[in-house]
């Protein structure tokens, strides 16, 4: 995420993980990759979670990440598990190697996601299944008494992602990918009271690109982020993210 270090970003990656409608999120995306019976690519896999919570279940996981770092962290926290540098846009396998390909809260972060999805068919074999979870960025639903001043954070803070309206495409780019037999399910994570606490690091950070972008004033943003901290110490707090949860086939090749 711009403008955030790495050990932050962990740190709010694993406080989210924590959360259990994450956790019952991970569960779902593991569900619709069906039985694979072969390798699966958790792609943008991060420090590693959805790689060890795979072999688990008894499926054959490899997590890739383009980050060094990130393959580092999640090397050392789950020895032995197969973890390897690579970009959604090149990865490191042949042709039809994967049984399984799954990418959670990785398309956003993408300026060109089709060409993710046609390398996601060009690694999948034939019947091998595709599964991609994400927030859309503009559909954030957040309580507050200033809800012009919250749109335009909310809306601020999404242009600076690059792809930010993805998980509404999600569909489209895999029917125009060519795959077939595509589902969409959407799951909203609400956030109150003591689990609401983590997110706090996530508005700070929407007052501060919206502040820098000249979409609110200084004064606005500090304004904005102090109710919200007032709203958590009060047991006022509400965030909702819809999750969009996407699946779909590799058809058999065309002859």
């Amino acid at each position: 995420m711009p403008g955030m270090s790495i050990d932050a970003l962990i740190a709010r990656l694993d406080a989210f993980d924590a959360d259990p409608a994450a956790v019952r999120l991970r569960i779902r995306s593991y569900e619709l990759l069906g039985d694979p019976g072969g390798l699966v690519a958790d792609v943008g896999c991060g420090a590693g979670r959805a790689v060890a919570e795979l072999a688990d279940r008894g499926v054959h996981a490899v997590g890739v990440d383009v980050s060094e770092q990130m393959i580092e962290l999640a090397r050392r926290r789950w020895p032995g598990a197969d973890f390897r540098i690579g970009g959604a846009g090149e990865l490191p396998f042949g042709d039809g190697a994967l049984a399984g390909y799954r990418a959670d809260k990785v398309l956003h972060e993408l300026a060109d996601p089709a060409r993710a999805l046609a390398e996601a068919r060009r690694v999948l074999a034939p019947g091998g299944r595709v599964v991609l979870v994400a927030q859309d960025w503009d559909t954030f639903v957040l309580d507050s008494s200033a809800p012009e001043l919250t749109r335009r954070i909310v809306h601020a803070r999404a242009d600076q992602i690059p792809s930010p309206r993805v998980a509404r495409a999600h569909r489209s780019l895999l029917l125009d990918a060519g795959f077939v037999d595509v589902a969409v399910e959407v799951h909203t994570g609400v956030f109150t009271g003591r689990t609401a606490e983590p997110m706090l690091g996530a508005l700070a950070a929407a007052a501060e690109a919206a502040c820098a972008s000249g979409a609110v004033t200084r004064a606005e943003a500090d304004g904005w982020l102090a109710e919200q901290r007032d709203r958590v110490r009060s047991d006022r707090f509400l965030l909702a993210v819809p999750m969009f949860v996407a699946a779909a086939t590799r058809p058999p090749a065309t002859t």
